[in-house]
């Protein structure tokens, strides 16, 4: 029998056959692991590789299932259907365990109809890979080369669908662009290192007190993106705009204000938050003022938070076109002065005087950051021809702002801080100041973080000081993918040595030590659920 069916177990083509049965889905779902990453990369090939190669971001397990298979197969001979049969069932078995990011994350995956393009062009070329192996008969170290390969098949049905895309995509920015001319509404653009998106949240719910107004949701931020929302839901009774607008380098916002021309331009703030694209904090301070560059010479205005005035450039700018920019913050010279930030059980509190007025605001917000935020809305409001009274009630409602620092009562007695979306350093020591207030009594303070992204060469400084500030707050420090924020756990070690550090490889791993050890006073900072890219990279 054995004898009948050796030339079967010994055929290296069915061998090889038998290996692409588990691959297809293994690969299926690897490619939409890094499809993930590469639609928030803006399907830049270029970003998308430094990523790669920046975080040394490649499989390890299945590449070193199938060559400890494979030397094991050396050392006890057997046929080559056996070591197929084992490989292909290990590739099934990391198929069912990779998550959907159509399902899962922070941020899903959209399949919209550039993904699935891209999915399927490079797919089809990993499976011809695939297929030529199978008719030379597929090697353990070619299976290997395939799983690495996946990221860069993307790269490559990008530029092999570019020509097609460009023609698609000026199709939509043109009808995005003709029809914001058309209805022409207030466009407001809001851009800033942090800090943005809460504030389009908040200008966006003082506005629609006071009328009808349509803000980019979530972190939308890119010139498709951006197009996508005019196109399918800019309406003409929409009386206001309200766009974020991201930078991903020196003339991305240009390029936003070329799609949406801003008639007001907010910046927040400039800081380490993009360090590691710009390389310079002057670049990122040059990159945000073609915001504001674009709405004066629409002879718009500028609503500015004074700290940015540190960056030359910044300080230039403003000087040169002051009577069409108001500064907001603490500076002598600022129109708006915020005098104090109050941070209650109940939220914030904003004293604050503008043109020969005192006003207070009040938000059921938390984070003593958000303080300028909501300055900063409220001044632009008023900017806008706002009655100041209605943005004053209407700032007391402010919703929560979603996974930015949002404070979620359990029904247990315990009290979950969401700060998942991307941390910097003011948001994080912010985000720390506030457990005292919410811990209760006999509750302890736990912090669960895997550190701030984007840093750069500020990395290391940036975590040393977040893990002192830390220490005043924290009981309990979880450090998720501890080697990545070495710095931080031994500043919160230096500065508090009775403090308890919890290392766990993954967020399912915190989540599963809260499960067991919370209890009814404890409060917990979720800060910075890092994006899926970090977490992918421990996992593959």
């Amino acid at each position: 029998m054995l004898e009948a069916l050796a030339p079967v177990l010994n055929s290296p083509h069915i061998a090889a056959a038998l290996v692409l049965l588990g691959f297809i889905p293994f690969a299926w779902k690897r490619f939409l692991t890094y499809l993930h990453i590469f639609q928030q990369e803006e399907y830049d090939g270029g970003r998308f590789l430094h990523w790669l190669f920046y975080n040394v971001v490649f499989d390890t397990r299945v590449s070193l299932a199938v060559v400890v298979l494979s030397a094991m197969s050396k050392l006890y001979p057997a046929p080559v259907f056996i070591l197929a049969f084992f490989i292909g069932v290990i590739l099934l078995i990391m198929s069912r365990r990779e998550r959907d990011p159509r399902q899962t994350g922070k941020k899903k995956l959209a399949m919209t109809q550039r993904a699935t393009r891209i999915l399927r062009v490079a797919f089809a070329l990993v499976l011809v890979l695939g297929l030529i192996g199978v008719s030379f008969g597929v090697a353990p170290v070619w299976v290997v080369a395939l799983v690495q390969l996946i990221p860069f098949a993307l790269v490559a049905a990008v530029k092999i669908l570019q020509p097609g895309e460009n023609r698609i995509q000026q199709g939509f920015w043109n009808e995005a662009h003709d029809k914001l001319k058309r209805l022409a509404p207030v466009i407001v653009g809001v851009t800033g290192s942090y800090g943005k998106t809460s504030t389009k949240h908040i200008l966006g719910h003082l506005l629609e007190s006071a009328g009808s107004a349509l803000i980019t949701p979530g972190s939308v931020n890119t010139p498709m993106g951006i197009a996508r929302i005019v196109r399918e839901q800019l309406e003409p009774y929409h009386r206001h705009f309200v766009v974020e607008m991201g930078a991903y380098g020196p003339g991305s916002i240009e390029r936003l204000c070329r799609l949406a021309p801003p008639d007001i331009a907010v910046v927040t703030a400039v800081g380490a938050a993009h360090y590691e694209r710009f390389k310079s904090l002057d670049t990122v301070a040059r990159t945000k003022f073609e915001l504001p560059t674009a709405a004066i010479a629409r002879g718009g205005k500028a609503i500015i938070n004074d700290a940015v005035l540190v960056f030359k450039d910044a300080k230039d700018f403003t000087d040169a076109h002051r009577a069409s920019i108001v500064l907001v913050g603490n500076g002598e010279g600022s129109e708006a002065r915020i005098h104090s930030v109050t941070q209650g059980k109940d939220g914030l509190t904003v004293s604050l005087s503008y043109l020969g007025k005192d006003y207070t605001l009040a938000a059921p917000l938390y984070g003593l950051h958000h303080g300028g935020n909501m300055a900063i809305a409220f001044v632009t409001a008023l900017a806008m021809g706002i009655d100041a009274e209605i943005a004053e009630i209407a700032m007391r409602s402010t919703p929560q702002i979603k996974h930015r620092l949002e404070v979620k009562r359990q029904a247990d007695g315990t009290v979950i801080v969401d700060d998942a979306y991307n941390s910097n350093p003011a948001g994080f020591a912010s985000a720390l100041d506030i457990l005292p207030l919410l811990v209760g009594e006999g509750g302890r303070r736990i912090l669960v973080t895997p550190g701030m992204v984007e840093l750069g060469a500020a990395h290391s400084e940036e975590h040393r000081k977040i893990g002192t500030k830390a220490a005043e707050t924290v009981d309990i420090l979880l450090a998720v993918a501890p080697d990545r924020i070495r710095d931080l756990v031994q500043a919160y070690k230096a500065a508090k040595p009775d403090g308890e550090v919890v290392a766990c490889a993954s967020f399912a791993a915190a989540q599963t030590w809260m499960g067991a050890n919370l209890h009814a006073g404890d409060v917990v900072l979720l800060e910075n659920d890092l994006p899926d890219l970090y977490e992918r990279q421990l996992r593959l």
